[in-house]
């Protein structure tokens, strides 16, 4: 159900994007935050769109989209909205109800992974069907998605169970298959076609075959719990840990081999220490060359690959969130981060490595604990030589693809300019979502003309 209300208030000063730059929770790792708008040749334009309550109320614990849905888990309940028009399109469950708490969703060729209290994943199908949900209606028996599959299987426990090799110590006097995790399962990531990752509290990282459903690896990789796990193009991972650590890792290619014939387990490739508290949220920037890191330190670390090696060594934080950062997303050359200070901040990278806080977004009442943004909607509006107007403008109105335009031929453009237009959705511990629209108008030249922002 929606529940709109009015656009909560938002300093957009730039002094006000700074003013906690005094909190030098790293004081060895210098701030990277040197630059501001202006000097990017940048306009900001972001508004405050809507607002989804979920019902019951509860801790938005996760968020994800795919194929213009909104998949968000609250509780032990996933509910799915529509991204274009909101609508509550399904919330389900699962029937066992010692499952406990949802604590991540990931995708996977076409079906649905959730992670959950109860150390268990399960496997999910989306169904066609038009049933649409009031958001009172809560789970339904004509849900559109159907549970097919819990992993690890029970085909693959029973078969494991017969040696006594397939046994870790998990506890003073028990015992568990290797290919169970132990404790919640906090995280699960996508590697290739063919592989997936989960993370757990039980400090292990396990390595899934999904055509299968099989686990293939199992890593003790922590020595506390895990809380964060990303996935590099080259199917390089990185996971941390409320031990304070972000640690990477990838398969050796022996010589010889092609990549797609390397069939070797993941090694360590390092460890990566510098924050002084538990690692919360992790993302990589789109070619996997840049880490972020967030913890319960209120920094947010930059880690970039060195020339001479395959790993990352950090080169500066970003610092203005008052509390803990809780999470993380990369979206182009954007970089939004939740904290439990209430607030969403988004960050550009400019020169030389540098980075700007473009705008705080600020209106939850809880922290904010899961962001993802909706890629597929992601407009880029482009002008140059050639264009037809001297300002750029957004219409927006249309219900079909715009095949054609026609301008008055008078019209010119003097400068080039490009926008990008992006909504985030944004989940906090009270239980609501609210989605924004973020606009950044770049321009190539100073002289360049203002954005226009029309609703038709």
């Amino acid at each position: 159900m929606s529940d709109i209300t009015t656009s909560p208030s938002i300093d957009t000063s730039y002094n006000s994007l700074h003013s906690n730059l005094s909190i030098q929770t790293l004081p060895s790792v210098p701030s990277l935050q040197k630059l501001s708008p202006e000097t990017l040749n940048l306009a900001v334009s972001h508004g405050y769109i809507d607002s989804l309550k979920l019902f019951p109320a509860g801790h938005v614990n996760f968020l994800a989209v795919n194929n213009n849905l909104l998949y968000a888990a609250t509780g032990n309940l996933i509910h799915v909205y529509d991204t274009t028009s909101l609508m509550l399109m399904d919330t389900f469950n699962v029937n066992d109800s010692t499952s406990g708490t949802v604590k991540s969703v990931t995708f996977h060729n076409e079906s649905i992974f959730t992670s959950h209290q109860d150390t268990k994943i399960r496997v999910w199908k989306l169904k066609e069907n038009k049933h649409k949900l009031s958001a009172m209606d809560g789970p339904s028996r004509n849900s559109r998605h159907k549970q097919v599959g819990t992993l690890p299987t029970l085909e693959d426990r029973l078969l494991r169970s017969v040696f006594k090799k397939n046994y870790v110590n998990v506890r003073r006097h028990r015992r568990r298959l290797w290919i169970e995790h132990h404790d919640a399962v906090s995280g699960l990531a996508k590697i290739d076609d063919a592989l997936m990752c989960s993370i757990s509290w039980d400090k292990y990282l396990k390595i899934w075959k999904t055509s299968s459903l099989r686990c293939v690896e199992s890593i003790k990789a922590h020595d506390d719990a895990i809380n964060a796990v990303v996935v590099a193009g080259d199917g390089t991972i990185y996971t941390g840990s409320a031990d304070r650590r972000i640690k990477v890792w990838g398969k050796p290619k022996p010589i010889g081999e092609t990549e797609t014939e390397t069939k070797t387990k993941y090694i360590l490739i390092a460890t990566l220490e510098k924050h002084k508290s538990a690692v919360n949220a992790l993302a990589l920037n789109e070619v996997g060359s840049v880490l972020f890191s967030g913890a319960c330190d209120r920094s947010i670390l930059v880690w970039e690959k060195e020339d001479s090696a395959n790993h990352m060594a950090v080169t500066g934080a970003l610092r203005g969130h008052s509390k803990a950062i809780l999470c993380l997303i990369n979206v182009s050359d954007l970089l939004f981060s939740g904290s439990a200070d209430r607030t969403v901040r988004i960050w550009q990278r400019g020169v030389a490595g540098k980075f700007c806080c473009l705008a705080v977004l600020d209106g939850h009442k809880q922290p904010v604990r899961s962001l993802v943004a909706d890629i597929q909607n992601i407009r880029l509006i482009t002008g140059g030589a050639g264009c037809v107007s001297n300002n750029m403008a957004l219409l927006d109105g249309h219900k079909q693809p715009v095949r054609s335009l026609d301008v008055d031929s008078d019209s010119k453009i003097t400068e080039s300019e490009s926008a990008n237009a992006i909504k985030v959705f944004s989940g906090s511990f009270e239980g609501e979502i609210k989605i924004w629209k973020v606009e950044v108008l770049k321009f190539n030249s100073p002289m360049s003309t203002p954005l226009i922002k029309m609703k038709l």
